[in-house]
């Protein structure tokens, strides 16, 4: 099986120039191809793994990829699949992104191997200094209004607005692909299948210019069938930096999937061999409801994203809270995997009774309120019910010396903080 065919089974094989003749290419030996990160944040998220994983797929199959850091288009943005215009932002703030951005990226593709190394650059090196004049005589000019204005992610944003700034985006990253196919001989680009018009753009002034081929390939963009948007959830974006989301959070997106969209996912998200892909569709089929995928594809992809330790602690942080001992976590497993529910800070080292407590903390809303929930059994610290209403909480109530873990009702979490 070769890296078009693996695509196809994995159902990632959105776009292509001929396929005939890329296919053709990549047998006779080695292809750099390059995939554009802007960084409109400081961390890619979810939406952004399928073109790493892309890159990651190329490399294991011997050809070479670049990835590029859009410092220079990072400051324009791109409208494609946008509805309105991106905020601006200043050069110090995406020169960090950019850096940050560039951090990521050198955990999932090798720079090191000697056969074929991956590469990093940044636009901003070609596209921050260049003259305007001469940008609009030597590129500009190949770029007919007609023939821009026929592009999808143009003619979308026609009737909504488009600024000549977002306008010359597809001209600025048709001169990447240009400028990597002269520097560093990138026959390829490859992207979500929303850059298929810039792509194809930049196909054309290699033509124009160099006289020479290259080649384009999208994958499809991630939809979820529930109709959601992928990578979103109740608590916000999925990032993969650890700190905006951890890994925890990561690893529930993951166990989260519909089973609509699960045997989807782990094509598209795994490197799971295409065996093992049909094993596990027919297990699925016949049990649907043990979740083992969602289970599988979870660990895979935390895994990958986050290492095997931070896998560990989510999937400790996840049997703990299902089978409710809490008591079992250590500090640093409370911290992350109760990061998104209210938390509270009460500065005394004294002991406290459990009413003062869920007033205090504003759990319970009245004192009438609480007692309610503690006849009626609703009231749950660090894992077990309180039965007592005249409950005192001392130090054997906090976990890891610092922290009591409160639930109200099936789902609703406090995290107490004693300081």
């Amino acid at each position: 099986m070769d890296i078009l065919e693996e695509l196809k089974f994995r159902d990632l094989l959105y776009q292509s120039t001929e396929e005939s003749e890329l296919s053709e290419r990549l047998n006779k030996g080695p292809i750099s191809l390059y995939i554009g990160f802007d960084p409109t944040a400081d961390s890619l998220h979810v939406g952004s793994l399928l073109p790493i994983i892309g890159l990651m797929r190329f490399q294991r199959y011997g050809h070479n990829p670049i990835a590029l850091v859009g410092g220079g288009t990072g400051l324009i943005g791109d409208p494609s699949g946008k509805t309105t215009a991106r905020g601006f932002n200043t050069e110090d703030i995406v020169d960090q992104w950019t850096e940050k951005i560039r951090l990521q990226l050198e955990r999932f593709l090798d720079f090191e191997t000697k056969v074929n190394p991956a590469r990093m650059v940044n636009n901003y090196s070609w596209l921050g200094n260049m003259e305007m004049i001469r940008f609009l005589r030597d590129v500009g000019k190949y770029f007919p209004i007609g023939y821009m204005l026929s592009k999808e992610s143009v003619k979308a944003r026609l009737e909504e607005g488009l600024s000549y700034t977002e306008f010359s985006y597809m001209i600025l990253q048709s001169y990447d692909f240009l400028n990597l196919f002269q520097e560093y001989d990138c026959e390829m680009q490859a992207g979500g299948s929303d850059q298929w018009g810039n792509i194809t753009a930049g196909i054309d002034l290699i033509r124009r210019i160099a006289n020479k081929k290259a080649y384009g390939l999208t994958f499809p963009l991630v939809v979820k069938s529930d109709g959601t948007k992928f990578g979103k959830t109740e608590s916000g974006t999925i990032w993969l930096d650890a700190i905006k989301t951890t890994p925890y959070q990561f690893y529930q997106f993951w166990i989260n999937t519909d089973d609509r969209d699960v045997m989807k996912f782990i094509k598209y998200f795994t490197f799971l061999p295409p065996e093992r892909i049909i094993e596990l569709g027919e297990e699925f089929r016949q049990d649907p409801g043990s979740r083992k995928v969602q289970r599988i594809l979870a660990r895979e992809v935390t895994e990958m994203v986050h290492g095997e330790k931070a896998l560990s602690r989510a999937e400790h942080i996840s049997e703990a809270l299902f089978y409710g001992n809490l008591k079992d976590l250590t500090a640093q497993e409370i911290e992350e995997g109760f990061k998104d529910v209210p938390s509270f800070a009460i500065q005394e080292k004294n002991d406290m009774d459990i009413m003062e407590l869920l007033l205090k903390s504003g759990i319970s809303p009245s004192k009438r309120q609480a007692r309610e929930d503690l006849r009626n059994g609703a009231i749950y610290l660090n894992g077990e019910t309180v039965k007592d209403i005249n409950m005192i909480i001392g130090e054997k109530e906090r976990l890891q010396g610092g922290y009591t873990i409160v639930r109200r009702g099936k789902k609703n979490y406090n995290l107490i903080k004693w300081s």
